[in-house]
Order: structure tokens, then sequence, then C-alpha cells
């Protein structure tokens, strides 16, 4: 039996969420006694998929077919259902997104599995019971799940885990499933990225801003920030609502949610929609000239000041550190 974890593919390697999911899957494969299988789908770097071993995987299956390299969770669905098939699979893992939680969903039903998704700690394993902890209410609470079917989806939420990676590899071998035409009756004609090089959902940084900003021609000292930290950019609703930044970068309960390692929030009230968003976070920094905002109930530190004087300050100070 294998543990079998599905990875995301990004401009040829495996995504940071799906390492997590790598190492996750390892862990519990070792407390099943089974071995750990990864299924990358699409084109990718065979050296770079081989760099799964690094968190756990002792195999990778690999499909190369070029009409796998666009996002379909209708296609990679089938597809993971064929490789857990192979494999003899009971437990799935995959990490928590938009196309995590489609591929899950319907990789479940084919199986007649059951799916947890939003996972937040490793498995309590014993004496025929099988218990998952979830986040749930938008973070404002945990759930313990006792899965009983015999194959099990797990989806995992970012910084569930922290993988320790070593110098191990692992194989990489051809797979090559059925495909249906009906997978693909839907094509994807065109693509557009964010401008950012780093997306919200895979950052482990984010600097953020609100109508504390004051206008768009003001977001020079924020971004600076985030370039001398490697960090991601994101806003408020109200910011992204009269076009001050890209709609893209809202965060919150009806924009983006994320869980990065530093969530720094300039000139953010810390309304409940937004913080329904960021609260995954391991740490949050808020900096606020007003002592009152509820943003600074939920931060783990606090800056009480201007964000215009405060902004540079921390730049030159991230700078001089290197």
């Amino acid at each position: 039996m294998s543990v079998l974890i599905f990875v995301e593919i990004d401009n040829g390697t495996i995504k940071k969420t799906s390492q997590e999911a790598i190492a996750y899957g390892a862990q519990v494969a070792q407390m099943l006694n089974a071995s750990t299988t990864v299924l990358a789908l699409g084109q990718a770097d065979e050296a770079a998929l081989a760099t799964a071993g690094n968190f756990g995987a002792t195999k990778v299956l690999h499909d190369a077919n070029d009409k796998l390299t666009q996002e379909n969770s209708l296609a990679y669905a089938h597809v993971l259902v064929q490789a857990a098939q192979q494999e003899g699979s009971k437990v799935i893992v995959l990490a928590k997104s938009g196309l995590g939680d489609a591929v899950a969903a319907r990789a479940a039903a084919k199986l007649q599995a059951s799916v947890v998704s939003n996972i937040t700690d490793l498995p309590e394993i014993s004496e025929g019971t099988f218990k998952v902890k979830r986040s749930i209410y938008t973070g404002k609470a945990f759930a313990t799940v006792e899965v009983q079917s015999e194959i099990k989806v797990l989806a995992i939420r970012k910084n569930a885990i922290e993988p320790e990676p070593t110098d191990e590899l692992a194989t990489v071998e051809p797979f090559s499933p059925s495909l249906r035409d009906s997978d693909f009756v839907a094509t994807i004609t065109q693509v557009e990225k964010a401008s950012s090089n780093l997306s919200l959902t895979d950052a482990d940084i984010i600097v953020s801003g609100g109508r504390g900003m004051k206008g768009p021609e003001n977001w020079g000292p924020l971004e600076e920030l985030a370039k001398a930290l490697g960090a991601a950019t994101g806003c408020s609703k109200p910011v992204s609502d009269l076009d001050w930044r890209p709609h893209h970068e809202h965060i919150g309960q009806t924009g983006i949610k994320v869980a990065p390692n530093l969530y720094i929030a300039c000139g953010i009230s810390g309304a409940i929609q937004h913080l329904a968003g960021v609260n995954g976070s391991k740490y949050i920094v808020v900096i606020n000239k007003d002592p009152e905002a509820p943003f600074f109930k939920a931060a783990d530190y606090g800056i009480v000041g201007d964000i215009f004087e405060i902004l540079p300050r921390l730049t030159k100070a991230v700078e001089a550190s290197r």
C-alpha cells in the first residue's frame, strides 16, 4: 500500500504548498507502515520532480502529456483515481487550494471515499480509528473528524506541517493513464497571471495595505518593504473596490484566503471579513496610527504610528540586516 500525494506544478517545479503535502503524506505513510508516492501531471523538469524525495517521497509517477499541463480538475481527478488504484492507495493527500479542493471532491466521488479539507495537523491513528483536525468557521474553531471510510482524501491547509528537507531523491517513473475526451470539453484559451512574481497563496510573507494608505499613488513605501522582504503584496476589500489595487490582491472572506508565515497589515482597520482571510497566518504584524483599531486584538505584534514614517524605517532595517 502507498500513500498517494497529488502535487501542483508551477513553471516545471513542485509548488511549496505541495511540498508541505508531500511531507505530511510521508509522515502519515510512516504511521501506516506504507510507502509514499507522488503524482505529478503535465510538463515538469524531471530533476525538480526528483526533489520530492527531499520531503519524504520514494517514487514520483509523472504523466508528461501536454494536455495535462493546463489545470483541469476533471482530467486530474480521473488520472488521480487511476494512480490510486494502481498503487492500492487508501490515503490520498493534496494541498488545499482552488484546484486541490476540486480534484479532491471529484476523486473522492469516483473512489467512494471520504474527503476532509482544511486539515491543520497530523492524524491520530490508533486501533482502527483515523481522526483528523480541521479548521472551521473561517479559522475561528477546530473540529476533530473521525474518518471511517476505507479510502480517505485529505486536503491539507498551508503551514499544517513544517517540512524538514533532506538530500534524498525520489525515483521518477513515467505514468500513462487513459484520458477521456469528455474531460477536455472546456479549454483554457488565455491565462493572465498577476504582475507579482509571488502568488498570495504560496507566499511566506505578505505586506498588505488598506485605506490608511490614502490613495493608489502612495503605495511605493509598501512595495519597497515587500521587495526588501521578498514578499507578496495584498490589500483589503475597500482598496480593491476603489481600484487603488488590482482585485487579485484582495484578501478577505470574499477574496483570497492566505496563510503566510508573516502577514504585515498597513493601515488596515481589521474588519471581521478581512480577519477571516488572514487568520491562518503564523504571525501577524499590524501598523496603524489608531491604537483602537480592531486588528491589534488579532495581532502578534503591533506598531502604533504613521505608516509613511514606519515603512521606510522598516525597509532600511531589513536591508541593513542582510
